[in-house]
Parts: structure tokens; C-alpha cells; sequence
């Protein structure tokens, strides 16, 4: 028998030099491969992927662990039924050539919060626990890491459970302390989900990172964790910063060619790509393996989208001729592939762009085409088909050659989650393109219908407030004339310094802006999106909620029915709450700017019968500490995340009065005041202000607390509450289609598949998108 390695394999010892691939005390030999150690059969595996890999044989005692673990969320299967399947998966980062990983499931029984709990015994519940072994699928590997993707499926307990989920053999490469287990917590049959919602997860270039200390807020995300544990985390955008690639990362020399025609016309070879992968890849292992965030990260699954730090500042949103230069197309393949390993878990793209591999250069199939280099000592997974959480768009993105990737997931008994992408379409006129539009609302409009009225509320994310006080004149101002010879003097002799952006020469903060739905660019795109909303809402009574984040402060818009209409909330399709929470990390803006926020806070009017506004959240500074004016009740400018619960069924316990209706106390003048019971006495005072607590009364919403820092250089991330609550939607089945008026609806059915302009279309290789079926257009 040849025990000779195949060509090519490489075999190391625990200390790491190489030796031959025979039988040691460590391995023993596979009787159908006598060079691969049993265990290590994945080396060799072509079948279920692209690429041989690195060849390397890896015959440590421990599984030498780079990164992780991370918990994700992938939804229930069978959600309609009275057990369904709660699905999710943990993917850690190896140094190549490891021992196929296994992880240990089992279940620890009902939480101490849960209803009904059995009693502990020495730590464990009192019954017999049954250990599940799922073995790991190698996602990527090349010479440096190997990506490890372990899939969970857990039935749905009649009450709350934790499970416990263990890696033998696991070990920090770097000595770092790993914890024995790791455990997370799966809602009752009967429940809903607890979210935590975050947002702008990391640093701009420029802040003083010795004053802002780190994530510290996740500290207290882990103390409310501890009191009442989260089902999910969901991540709004800005998960993590690589700004940086353009300042002390391989971009630093291309951004400072002082000609944009020559920045323009760049390359981007493959070696740019080589050193951007590497950038982006290390980036990521720095932060994700950051404490307190790498902790929550183990311990609460996620739901992710992207937005511009994950790639650059500004992707998407600057001048269309520079977006479509040689490295901003290169850098946005890049992040995209790192984007789905970390944040979804699933396999990248086997290739990315690169301007000397033209196949890499435009999509077949929505994805980038093979690069034979970049699959040189390399192995990239082959989904056997696509994670159902996904709804992909049918074009790759202008800037991108890969699709988007949106999200749908119930979460719970009676709570579903919609997330867009909001980046990979995006561009300076267009958020996302119409038939993008189309498969979302079909889906939401399938999953509704099949659930038969037992989802109450849809969680939807968007990287950005769509309900948001107008800048309209700030836009004008850097868009005008009269800032040509501004730039003019800053591109000659520097003047302005930082207030232009080193890419497209425009003013730093005109891509912000643009990034804004209340953008005018973006005005009919976000009135149709509102309008296909309200619809949905009305036709399946189910209370839409909206999260953003983006802005670096925290602040509660409002979507509702004009008070002329006299619509109580309770039967509002309308009324929709933006929950705006940013950032749980980066610095908050200068006080002066939400200041001004406030003063431009009015009520708009984004169509005949629907008005909108920030409401008055924040009754206090936090811990007495100012942040902003006396005045400013609707925005607060310090880092934040935020706490959503379903109210309890069971209304109000120990003898507090109950709630009866949504109704005000006295009905509204305006959206400047409350307009319902849920907004009254928001704040701090308000019962679900502590983030935990469920009673409010307003049976069957969601009770909602942003929790805001109180002192940066606490390094226990210690926050206080501001509460508020957010009614059901009841609108009895003979009422679901009577409310709008004639003149909304003739609007929305005329607008709904305009072209927001001339670049909402793909690019001209795809096909055009069908039309609306009849279940989305409103009647």
C-alpha cells in the first residue's frame, strides 16, 4: 500500500513544519485514500465544490480556531404549524487543513424566565439530554483560513429553551481564553421573538478612539441579555468599518492620485485584488473577534444586511462614472464575498472582479465569472440550492456583479422580518430597481396569505430612516454653483481640506445625503415603496414597523392617517412607526447637528392621507448627562441600540390598569402629539423603558425601548431607557379594503411600476423583469 502523499498535499505536524502524509499516533489511515488521514477526506473533496484547495494536511491535537463562533438565524420551517423547526447556523474561521469540526448540540431545557420552568439539578434541567453531532461543511478554504459552517435545526418547545452548543477540540490559534460552551435561546411555540436592533457597528476614519473605548454598549446588550434573553439580533448596516482600506490599507496609494481621470482609469489586477481580499479578510477577524461584540456574537443569533461601511464609505452613491471605475467595482466584489462567509454564512462567489481576468468582469448567472487564479490553492463551496431566507434580485447590481440579497424570516409565532438591500442597486438615483420591488412584496404577500392572519407584525429593515426631517436645502446648497470654485481651490491648493470626499471631488457630506429616501432623488421611489406598505398592512391586518439606522443618533418617526381622516391607530394601516437606532459604536454627531434636525422637524405630507413626523421620545437626558438643546425632544445624539417585545397577551399583571384601547386620552391635532396610549408618556417613564419588561398593556404590540449611553468613557456601556409602544392592527375582514380613497389609490396604481429614473434599469445584458402579478397591485 502507497502511503505517499498526492501531488501537491502537505502534511504538518503540532508544531507546524511538514512532514509525510503516513499513519501516526494522530491519525489513522482511510482504507479508500491510504494518504489522507481519516477525518481529513475534505482535503481532497472536488465533488461538492470549485477548486482543489490548499492541500494541506493539518495533524495538531486541537482544532486551531482564527475566529468565531458566530450564531446566525435562518428562520423557522413548517412556521405555520403548531411545532415548527427553528433553523440557524455557526460558523467559525480554522487555519486550513483541520480535522473535519463536529459541533455538540443539546438542549438545556426551559429558561428560568420561561413560563411553567422545570427545576435545575446540578445545573442541568431533570431530564435526560440527548447530544446532537453535526458535523461542519468546509464553506471556503485557501492557504491562510478555512471557513466552517455548522446547520442547526431545533423543533419549537412549548416554552422558551436554551440550548448549549460545544466544539470539541477547540482552541484559539492565538491562546486567546475560549469558553467550555456556548448556549442560545429559542422562543416558545406560542411566542414571538425578542429582537435587539443595532446599527453602525464600528469607526469612521478620524474619530479618537482612545475617548470612544470601543463597543462598550455591547456590555449592556449582554446585561439585558442575562435578564431576559434576546431570540435575535439584527444587525440595520455597518456591521463593520473598512474605511480604512483607503488610509493605511492597499487603496491608500490609488486614492492619493491627485488626477481623477488616472483614479478613474485605474486597474484593478489581480494582485490589488490578492491585497484587498487579504485587507478586508483580516478587518473582519479583528473585529468580529472583538470583545464584548465577539461574546454576543456567540450567544444571540443574528440577522444581517449590509450597507456602505461594509465596503467603503459611500458605495453606491457617488457620481455614476466613478462608481463604475475599475477599483470601486473590484473592492465591491471583495466585501461582498466577506459579506456572505461572516455575516450570512454562506459560500462566496468563486470568483470576484478583476480587470485581467475579463470573465471576472460581468455576471453570468448573477454572479461574477470564474477567475482560474483566484481558485489556485483554493476551494469554494457549492450550495446545493439557495438559503430560503434569501429573495435574490434577478440583476446583479451597476456597481457589483452579484444579485441582491433580501431577507425574509418569521420570527416567531406572530411576528415576520423583511430586510431590503439597500446597497447592491444602489445608486445615486436609485435605491433599488422596480422588479427588486415586485419579489419582495410577492413574497410578503405569499408568506401572509399562507399564515392565514396569524402574523400580527412585520419587522422591516432598511438601512436608512425613511421617516426622517428633509435636508432638501442642504442638498442644494453643496449641489449649487457656488461651491465650483470651492472645489476648484480645494483640487489646486487643498482648501476646504476634509469638506470634499478624496473620490468623485464632491462635498464629503452630499453622499449621506443622497443616501437619505427623504433625498428628492429618491421621493417617488420611497412615496411607492410607503404606498405597496400600506397596502400589504391593510390587506392582512398586519402592523408594519420599520427599523433604520445610519444617522448616528436616535429618534422615533412616524407614519399615520391624517387626523382629518379619524382613524384610531388601532386601525391605521397606516400608522407606522421608524424606529431610528445608530450608532451602538461609532461617534455621534456635534450636538448643533441634531439640534437642527429638530428645528427641521415638521409634518409632511407624503401623499393625500398620509401624514409623518418624529415623535417626542426623549423627555430627559440620559443619566442627567446633555446631549443635546433643552428643546430637542426627537433626536438624541449618543450611541444606542434598541429593545423590541411583543406586549403580553395577557395584559397588564399584578392588579395595574389595563389598557383597554389604542385610543389617546385626547385625540390628536397633529403628529407633534401623542397618537395613541402607547406614545403617551413616552420616554423614560414609560413601562417598556427598561428594555425587559413586556406589561404595558397594550395587548398584542410591541413594547420598545432605545437604550442610550449615558457616559463614553464607562467602559460598562451603561444606558438608560426611553420607552414607547406600538399598537396592533385590527381591522375587521369587511373594512380591510374601504378605507383608502379613490384619489390614493388611482396614485399608487398609476406610480407603482414608474421608473424612478433613467438608472433605476439593470444592466442591459438582463432581461426585463415581468410585470406585477395582480396580487400586488392595489384595487
Amino acid at each position: 500500500m502507497d502511503n505517499s502523499d498526492p501531488p501537491g498535499l502537505v502534511t504538518r505536524r503540532r508544531d507546524g513544519e511538514p512532514v509525510e502524509a503516513t499513519a501516526t499516533g494522530d491519525s489513522t489511515l482511510n482504507e479508500t485514500c491510504p494518504a489522507v488521514p481519516e477525518g481529513y477526506e475534505h482535503v481532497q473533496d472536488t465533488a461538492n465544490g470549485h477548486g482543489r484547495g490548499p492541500n494541506i494536511v493539518d495533524l495538531g491535537e486541537h482544532l486551531e480556531v482564527i475566529c468565531g463562533p458566530l450564531l446566525n438565524y435562518k428562520g423557522f420551517s413548517n412556521a405555520n404549524e403548531e411545532s415548527p423547526t427553528w433553523n440557524g447556523s455557526v460558523l467559525i474561521v480554522t487555519k486550513p487543513g483541520q480535522r473535519q469540526p463536529v459541533l455538540e448540540l443539546r438542549s438545556r431545557g426551559p429558561t428560568s424566565t420561561a413560563a411553567g420552568s422545570e427545576p435545575l439539578v446540578n445545573g442541568n434541567v431533570s431530564h435526560d439530554n440527548e447530544v446532537i453531532t453535526i458535523e461542519g461543511v468546509k464553506l471556503y478554504a485557501d492557504p491562510v483560513k478555512a471557513f466552517w459552517r455548522f446547520q442547526i435545526a431545533v423543533p419549537v418547545q412549548p416554552a422558551e429553551t436554551r440550548w448549549e452548543y460545544t466544539i470539541p477540540r477547540f482552541h484559539y490559534f492565538n491562546n486567546k481564553q475560549a469558553m467550555s460552551a456556548y448556549n442560545f435561546v429559542v422562543p416558545a411555540a406560542n411566542d414571538s421573538m425578542r429582537i435587539m436592533f443595532h446599527s453602525c457597528n464600528g469607526f469612521s476614519i478620524g474619530t479618537d478612539l482612545d475617548y470612544w473605548q470601543g463597543p462598550t454598549l455591547w456590555n449592556d446588550v449582554l446585561r439585558l441579555h442575562e435578564q431576559r434573553p434576546f431570540h435575535v439580533m439584527v444587525g440595520g448596516g455597518d456591521q463593520i468599518y473598512n474605511d480604512s482600506v483607503r488610509v493605511d490599507g492597499p487603496l491608500k496609494a490609488w486614492t492619493d492620485i491627485s488626477n481623477p481621470h488616472r483614479r478613474r482609469a485605474h486597474p484593478f489586477p489581480n494582485i490589488m485584488r490578492d491585497e484587498c481580499d487579504h485587507f478586508y479578510y483580516e478587518n473582519y477577524v479583528k473585529w468580529y473577534g472583538m470583545e464584548p461584540f465577539a461574546t454576543a456574537n456567540s450567544q444571540i443569533p443574528q440577522i444581517n444586511i449590509w450597507d456602505d461601511h461594509d465596503i467603503i464609505d459611500g458605495f453606491g452613491s457617488y457620481t455614476d462614472h466613478f462608481m463604475k471605475c475599475a477599483v470601486f467595482r473590484g473592492i465591491g466584489g471583495v466585501a461582498f464575498k466577506y459579506y456572505l462567509l461572516f455575516q450570512h454564512h454562506v459560500a462566496p462567489p468563486m470568483s470576484t472582479f478583476t480587470t485581467d481576468a475579463p470573465a471576472t468582469m460581468s455576471a453570468v448567472n448573477g454572479t461574477s465569472g470564474a477567475d482560474p487564479r483566484q481558485l489556485e490553492k483554493t476551494y469554494v463551496y457549492k450550495e446545493p440550492v439557495q438559503d430560503p431566507s434569501f429573495i435574490n434580485g434577478k440583476h446583479p447590481g451597476p456597481y457589483v456583479e452579484e444579485c441582491s440579497r433580501n431577507l425574509y424570516m418569521r420570527l416567531g409565532r406572530r411576528m415576520a422580518f423583511v430586510g431590503i438591500d439597500a446597497r447592491t442597486e444602489r445608486t445615486r438615483h436609485q435605491v433599488n430597481y422596480p422588479e427588486t420591488y415586485d419579489l419582495i412584496f410577492s413574497r410578503l404577500d405569499k408568506e401572509l396569505t399562507e399564515a392565514n392572519g396569524e402574523i400580527k407584525h412585520l419587522i422591516l429593515l432598511l438601512g436608512v430612516p425613511i421617516a426622517y426631517p428633509r435636508l432638501a436645502w442642504l442638498e442644494n446648497i453643496f449641489s449649487s454653483p457656488i461651491i465650483a470654485p470651492i472645489r476648484l481651490l480645494n483640487k489646486r491648493f487643498g482648501v476646504g481640506g476634509d469638506f470634499f470626499n478624496k473620490f468623485d471631488g464632491q462635498v464629503d457630506l452630499l453622499d449621506d445625503l443622497d443616501d437619505h429616501y427623504t433625498a428628492r432623488q429618491h421621493k417617488r421611489e420611497r412615496r411607492e415603496m410607503m404606498q405597496r406598505l400600506q397596502h400589504i398592512s391593510r390587506k392582512h391586518s398586519v402592523r408594519v414597523t420599520i427599523l433604520g439606522g445610519d444617522v448616528h443618533l436616535a429618534a422615533l418617526g412616524r407614519f399615520y392617517s391624517k387626523p382629518r381622516l379619524n382613524i384610531p391607530a388601532e386601525r391605521d394601516f397606516r400608522y407606522m412607526a421608524n424606529i431610528i437606532s445608530s450608532a451602538i459604536t461609532n461617534k455621534p454627531p456635534p450636538k448643533p447637528v441634531a439640534n437642527l434636525l429638530a428645528r427641521r422637524n415638521k409634518i409632511h405630507h407624503m401623499d393625500h392621507d398620509t401624514d409623518e413626523t418624529l415623535m417626542k421620545l426623549f423627555d430627559k437626558q440620559p443619566g442627567g448627562k446633555e446631549k443635546g438643546a433643552a428643546f430637542n425632544k426627537v433626536t438624541m445624539p449618543s450611541r444606542n441600540f434598541a429593545c423590541i417585545t411583543e406586549s403580553s397577551l395577557e395584559g397588564v399583571v399584578n392588579g395595574s390598569a389595563d389598557v383597554p384601547d389604542t385610543a389617546a386620552s385626547v385625540p390628536p391635532k397633529d403628529g407633534h402629539f401623542p397618537l395613541h396610549a402607547g406614545e403617551e408618556n413616552a420616554g423614560t417613564v414609560h413601562r417598556a423603558a427598561d428594555g425587559v419588561s413586556n406589561i404595558t398593556g397594550m395587548n398584542g404590540g410591541l413594547d420598545v425601548s432605545i437604550r442610550v449611553e449615558i457616559d463614553c468613557s464607562d467602559r460598562r456601556g451603561t444606558t438608560e431607557g426611553y420607552g414607547f409602544s406600538v399598537p396592533p392592527l385590527l381591522i375587521p375582514q369587511d373594512e380591510r379594503l374601504s378605507q383608502e380613497t379613490t384619489r390614493s389609490r388611482f396614485r399608487r396604481h398609476r406610480n407603482i411600476h414608474t421608473s424612478h429614473s433613467a438608472d433605476t434599469t439593470p444592466p442591459a445584458t438582463s432581461a426585463s423583469a415581468p410585470p406585477a402579478t395582480s396580487a400586488e397591485i392595489p384595487r
